[in-house]
C-alpha cells in the first residue's frame, strides 16, 4: 500500500512539476514580502539559519549517499527528492536577500549585485540537476553564508565598515571550509573528485565579493532608507506623542509615479529653501554619520559635479528610521540629484529631481513625517 502510494505521488508530481515550480516561487516571494520586516527581528534570523542549516544538511545527506553510505531500501526512495529539498532551502535563502537587499541600496548603483541576486533567484528552478554536483552545492552554499553574514556581523557587533566585511567574508569561508573539512575526513573520494573545481568557484566568489564590495556595488545592509523626499519647508512640531513629527509642505508627486511621495519636480521661489528628507533604518545597536550628496548636472560638461556634502549622525532602533534632513537657499535651475551615502561611500537612496525657477506659488500639500 506504502509503495502504490509513493508511486502515485511521484507520478503526480512528475506530471505537474512545471506548474508547480512557478506558482511556488511566485507565492514564496510575495510570502517574503509581506513577512520579513526588519533584518534584525528574531523571527528573520531564525528563519535564515534553519534554511541554512537544512541546506548543510541536505548537501551532507545527498554525498553520504553518492559514496555509498546510508544506503537501504528507505534512503533510496527519499534521496531522488533531496535535490528537491536543497533547491526550496536555497531558494527561500535568495528571495529573502533578494527582499532586504532591494531595500537597502539604490538600484542605480547596486544593480550589478542585485542582478547577481535575482539571476540565482530566478535561476534556482533551472539548476535542479545541478544540485547533485558537490562543486555547485557548495557554491550556492557559500554566496548564501556570505551573503547572510554581511549583515548579520554589523547587527551582533554593532558597527560595519570594511573590517566588519572582511570579518563576514573569513567566517563564511570558515564555515565553509568546516564542513569540506568534515567531507575530507569521512567522505574522501568526494572531495578528490572536486577539488580542483571548488578551489577555483570559492576563490572565484570570494574575490568576486571583494570587487563588488570595494566597488561600492554590494548594499550598505543591514541599513535602509524607508523615506525619502523633497520639501519646501520642513519645522518641527510637538505632538501628543512619545516622539516629536516634521511638519511639510511638498508638492505631491504625480498619479504615474506611484512610488514617490514628491514630486521629481521642485518649483522654486526666491527666499526660499529646497529641503532634502530621509528616514534610514538601523538596528538598535547601530550609531552611525551618513551624508547628504548633493550634485548637479553640468550641461556644459555633461556630467554631474559635486556640490556639497554635507554629514549627520543617526542612532538605530526607530522602525521607521532616524529622520534627518539637509537644505539648500539658492540653488541653480536645472537637474539634481542628492545620494545618501555611507563614510565608506555607499549610496543608500538617491532622489534626482528638476529645480524650476518659478514666479507665482505652485501648488502645496501639507502633511507630517
Amino acid at each position: 500500500m506504502v509503495r502504490l502510494y509513493y508511486s502515485r505521488i511521484k507520478a503526480w508530481y512528475k506530471r505537474h512539476e512545471r506548474g508547480i515550480s512557478p506558482i511556488a516561487f511566485a507565492a514564496g516571494f510575495v510570502w517574503d514580502n509581506i513577512t520579513l520586516q526588519r533584518i534584525d527581528l528574531l523571527y528573520e534570523n531564525v528563519m535564515f539559519a534553519w534554511n541554512l542549516f537544512e541546506a548543510m544538511a541536505v548537501i551532507v545527506l545527498i554525498n553520504a549517499h553518492e559514496a555509498g553510505y546510508w544506503r537501504n531500501r528507505f534512503t533510496n526512495k527519499v534521496v531522488p527528492f533531496l535535490p528537491v529539498l536543497l533547491q526550496f532551502a536555497f531558494g527561500a535563502l535568495l528571495s529573502a536577500f533578494v527582499v532586504f537587499y532591494f531595500r537597502s541600496g539604490s538600484i542605480y548603483v547596486s544593480w550589478p549585485f542585485l542582478l547577481l541576486l535575482v539571476g540565482l533567484f530566478v535561476g534556482n528552478d533551472f539548476f535542479r540537476k545541478r544540485y547533485v554536483k558537490l562543486t555547485f552545492q557548495i557554491s550556492i552554499l557559500f554566496i548564501a553564508l556570505f551573503t547572510y553574514f554581511v549583515f548579520l556581523v554589523p547587527i551582533l557587533i554593532g558597527k560595519f565598515g570594511t573590517l566588519v566585511f572582511g570579518a563576514s567574508g573569513l567566517l563564511a569561508l570558515s564555515a565553509t571550509g568546516g564542513l569540506l573539512y568534515a567531507f575530507f575526513r569521512f567522505l574522501p573520494q568526494r572531495i578528490q573528485q572536486s577539488k580542483k573545481g571548488l578551489i577555483v568557484s570559492i576563490g572565484g566568489i570570494y574575490a568576486l565579493f571583494h570587487v563588488l564590495y570595494f566597488a561600492n556595488i554590494i548594499p550598505p545592509i543591514p541599513l535602509s532608507v524607508k523615506d525619502i523626499g523633497l520639501y519646501h519647508s520642513l519645522e518641527r512640531v510637538e505632538a501628543h506623542m512619545p516622539e516629536y513629527l516634521y511638519e511639510v509642505t511638498f508638492e505631491p508627486a504625480p498619479w504615474y509615479d506611484p512610488f514617490s511621495k514628491t514630486s521629481s519636480t521642485f518649483h522654486w521661489q526666491e527666499g526660499e529653501s529646497l529641503y532634502m528628507y530621509t528616514a534610514i533604518f538601523a538596528p538598535g545597536r547601530i550609531d552611525t554619520t551618513i551624508a547628504h550628496r548633493w550634485s548637479f548636472f553640468d550641461t556644459s560638461q555633461g556630467h554631474w559635479v559635486e556640490y556639497a556634502r554635507i554629514p549627520f549622525s543617526i542612532a538605530g532602533g526607530r522602525a521607521q528610521g532616524y529622520r534627518g534632513y539637509t537644505f539648500l537657499r539658492q540653488p541653480a535651475e536645472g537637474k539634481w540629484r542628492v545620494d545618501v551615502i555611507t563614510p565608506n561611500g555607499q549610496v543608500l537612496g538617491r532622489k534626482t529631481f528638476q529645480v524650476v525657477i518659478n514666479q507665482s506659488p505652485p501648488q502645496l500639500e501639507t502633511g507630517l513625517r
